[in-house]
């Protein structure tokens, strides 16, 4: 299976536009390299490309990629569809730039779908452009897709977005995907928002060859010690911190065979300067961060 990470970024990016914190000014002065918002496309065969996630920086992010573009006739595209984790808007706002694509398929969750129907309508915009198929992800059994991947959708949070009026506070608003490669047996999980660690996530790492995961902080408090928010907690944020005796490291101590990549990561996050100490421990336990534009193998 063949894995782009698109972008590596939270809402926002890297730099956010509205930040002056002190990483954002490192990367507006050239010192740091700057992040698109969080995006991988996957495939079996080279030619079937599927999105893990829309970000608004879809546009930018296919074109920066060789594998995803457009041809050999004039409308052609290799992108066949996306897979939705959640309803948030920086995960899928990009399928608004990805209108008129014909035949594509949008999988999500139930909660997901209806989200996109009613309090954020885009799924009635974009089937006047071209009509496309909406599935849900949470099928029993999974489900395959163009180019010998198999899927399987976990629920991993009840987080609704903050659009959602009304949310079913027990719905699986956020999922993670394990997809694996029928061919070679190679197995992606991809859980980039975890707002804990669910119950039998070991289990699901423990089949996987390469994990994507949350890594949106590094620390519980340091969105409200980089920009001075009393209301910037892990518990509202709803994301779980990389360090600390809860955090995901120390929980994925316990799968040493496993490549494990740290992506989605905000912008107050210690993790986007690759000198950093916090990226020197990270690489020490075993674990990466990688820029946009890295290409795996599983």
């Amino acid at each position: 299976m063949e894995v782009i990470l698109l972008g590596t970024a939270a809402g926002g990016g890297f730099p956010q536009w509205n930040c002056a914190c002190a990483l954002c000014a490192r990367c507006h002065r050239g010192e740091l390299p700057a992040r698109s918002q969080e995006s991988v496309a996957v495939s079996g065969n080279g030619s079937d490309w599927w999105l893990l996630n829309a970000s608004p920086d879809i546009r930018t992010q296919l074109l920066a990629t060789p594998a995803l573009a457009p041809g050999p006739g004039p409308r052609d595209t290799p992108v066949r569809g996306v897979l939705l984790t959640d309803a948030e808007v920086d995960h899928a706002l990009g399928l608004t730039v990805l209108r008129g694509g014909t035949g594509l398929t949008v999988h999500a969750a139930p909660p997901v779908r209806d989200a996109l129907t009613a309090d954020l309508p885009l799924r009635g915009l974009l089937d006047r452009y071209a009509p496309w198929q909406w599935r849900d992800s949470t099928v029993p059994g999974g489900f395959a897709l163009a180019g010998g991947l198999s899927v399987t959708a976990h629920p991993v949070s009840a987080k609704p977005p903050k659009y959602a009026v009304g949310p079913d506070p027990d719905a699986p608003w956020v999922v993670a995907y394990r997809i694996e490669d029928a061919a070679t047996g190679g197995a992606l999980l991809y859980a980039p928002c975890l707002a804990a660690w669910p119950d039998g996530f070991d289990d699901l790492l423990s089949s996987a060859s390469c994990a994507l995961l949350d890594g949106t902080f590094f620390g519980a408090d340091e969105l409200g010690t980089a920009v001075r928010r009393e209301d910037a907690g892990q518990p509202l944020m709803g994301h779980l911190p990389v360090a600390g005796p809860g955090g995901s490291l120390a929980a994925l101590a316990r799968h040493s065979g496993l490549r494990r990549i740290y992506t989605h990561l905000n912008n107050t996050n210690p993790l986007v300067d690759p000198a950093s100490s916090e990226q020197a421990m990270l690489r020490k336990s075993g674990a990466e961060v990688l820029p946009d534009g890295s290409e795996l193998l599983v």
